[in-house]
């Protein structure tokens, strides 16, 4: 074998071996000065895995407003609707394969935001669009109620992924969602192709499932409960989920790891007397988790009219 042709084996064989490089991923959050909560959580696991991300932040806060009061910064709907107009013009658009949309300031953003995700999904057939429909919690709706109805007529729509917790759930669907054969059923009516169910209810005692309800069927992803777990879960859960399903994963694989990497983070934290997700100093558990969950399959019940 001449020189040359040698040479141009070995190129080959380190091309065909070098990691194929990763898409870009938009994620559209609230913002915070100090902690690991919306945009921070999404935007450190995405880079983590390798991906390029773009940031459009909603809102801007000093904190979680669960750590104290603080001034919540927005753009007017007008700043807002142009930097949208300027995004989806731009050429690079097209290099955007997933995009992550969780808190937002007002309803008009929810208009400019489908906006991204039709443009995005124009460019890129294969694009896939999480939405977290951050709207409440068990003490009810925390955005005004124009903002949540628009998330769940405009948004969910164009989802492919949605992460709603137990009371998101109920709310956007209208159904009970306090037995899992409920949160299940709640969830087929929204007629979106994939939802996460965070915190929803567990078979096992002290225990915390997460719960997707897919083409293939549900599945219950369950582990220990932490008490007292930082603020910011379902914002790690959700960037990690896409993160792992961009990169080729199954359903189950990606959830399954998801979990595992959000529950480690959250004992870690926990165990140190921490109120924020400490991932900056425990990254290697975002790559290769070392918890233990539990997968199960769920049995469906026939779907509600």
């Amino acid at each position: 074998m001449s020189l040359e042709r040698f040479v141009k084996k070995v190129e080959h064989k380190i091309r065909e071996s070098a990691p194929k490089e990763k898409p870009s991923v938009l994620v559209i959050s609230s913002q915070v000065v100090s902690g690991c909560v919306g945009m921070r959580s999404a935007v450190f696991a995405l880079e983590r895995m390798g991906f390029n991300v773009w940031m459009l932040p909603t809102i801007v806060l000093p904190w979680h407003p669960g750590q104290g009061a603080g001034e919540r910064i927005s753009a007017s709907e007008e700043a807002f609707k142009h930097i949208v107009e300027q995004i989806c013009a731009s050429d690079r658009l097209g290099a955007v394969k997933g995009v992550i949309s969780g808190y937002m300031a007002n309803a008009a953003q929810v208009s400019d935001v489908a906006k991204i995700v039709q443009e995005v999904k124009t460019r890129n057939d294969d694009a896939v669009y999480l939405c977290d429909p951050v709207i409440g919690d068990k003490g009810g709706l925390y955005v005004a109620e124009p903002i949540a109805e628009a998330i769940r007529d405009q948004l969910l729509p164009l989802a492919d992924v949605i992460t709603p917790n137990r009371f998101e759930l109920a709310w956007l669907s209208g159904f009970g969602t306090e037995m899992e054969n409920e949160a299940v059923a709640a969830a087929r009516t929204l007629q979106v192709e994939r939802t996460i169910i965070t915190s929803s209810p567990a078979i096992r005692r002290n225990s915390i499932s997460n719960l997707l309800v897919g083409p293939r069927g549900s599945l219950a992803i369950e582990h220990a409960e932490v008490q007292g777990a930082p603020h910011g879960t379902g914002d790690l859960l959700a960037a990690l989920y896409l993160a792992r399903s961009l990169s080729g994963q199954s359903d189950e694989e990606a959830l399954k790891k998801a979990t595992a990497s959000t529950f480690e983070l959250v004992a870690r934290s926990v165990k140190v007397g921490s109120d924020d997700l400490l991932y900056a100093e425990h990254q290697d558990p975002l790559i290769q988790p070392m918890a233990l969950v539990n997968t199960r399959r769920v049995v469906e019940a026939p779907e509600r009219a």
